[in-house]
């Protein structure tokens, strides 16, 4: 699989099934998110990857109501950091960004590998700090639920997320968000 193939297959399924979680496939994964660009080679980003199934158990009391479906994980990926590791040129904070991107390719290797990568933002960030042992400075950007996609449909999720089962949630047209030369503000945008 290319980069283009991963980046069409890579899809935020809800139906997981379990994958088996080893020492090497995390060492893959943060190898993967390690090489990212970061503004002067900061690498801000920090993660726990938490496939145990204590601390797993432990971790689903922090999903917001509507993530139930996470309860099937087989590893569960605490994205987290603060400001401070990275650059910060006049206003702009670039950790955020730089962790972005540092997920986006270790999410793209776990497609690469025909695992599911969901990243959520629905949890309870204290609480899942606190099971975790993220220091309280640190800022937990994301929860990315990792698994194998199961073609049967799971039956905790809601009609909505049914529908992104089924079909892929639709995308805006590149005229949206793709400017050629110079920003053209749309009529919605003024709004």
């Amino acid at each position: 699989m290319d980069v283009k193939e991963a980046i069409e297959e890579r899809r935020a399924y809800r139906s997981l099934e379990p994958v088996k979680i080893t020492e090497e496939l995390v060492a893959d994964l943060a190898k993967s998110a390690s090489l990212s660009a970061s503004c002067f080679n900061k690498q801000p980003w920090r993660f726990v990857f938490v496939y145990d199934k204590d601390v797993l158990e432990q971790l689903f009391s922090a999903m917001s109501e509507g993530n139930e479906w996470t309860q099937y994980a087989s590893m569960i990926i605490a994205v987290f950091s603060k400001k401070e590791f990275d650059c910060v040129i006049k206003e702009r904070e670039y950790y955020l960004f730089d962790i972005g991107m540092a997920t986006a390719l270790m999410i793209l290797r776990a497609t690469e590998l025909g695992q599911v990568a969901h990243p959520i933002a629905g949890y309870d960030e204290d609480k899942a700090k606190e099971i975790l042992g993220i220091p309280e400075g640190m800022r937990l950007i994301a929860l990315v639920i990792v698994g194998k996609h199961s073609k049967k449909i799971s039956s905790v999720l809601s009609d909505k997320q049914i529908e992104w089962e089924k079909n892929r949630p639709e995308r805006l047209p590149l005229e949206k968000f793709a400017y050629m030369n110079r920003y053209r503000e749309s009529k919605e945008e003024r709004k």
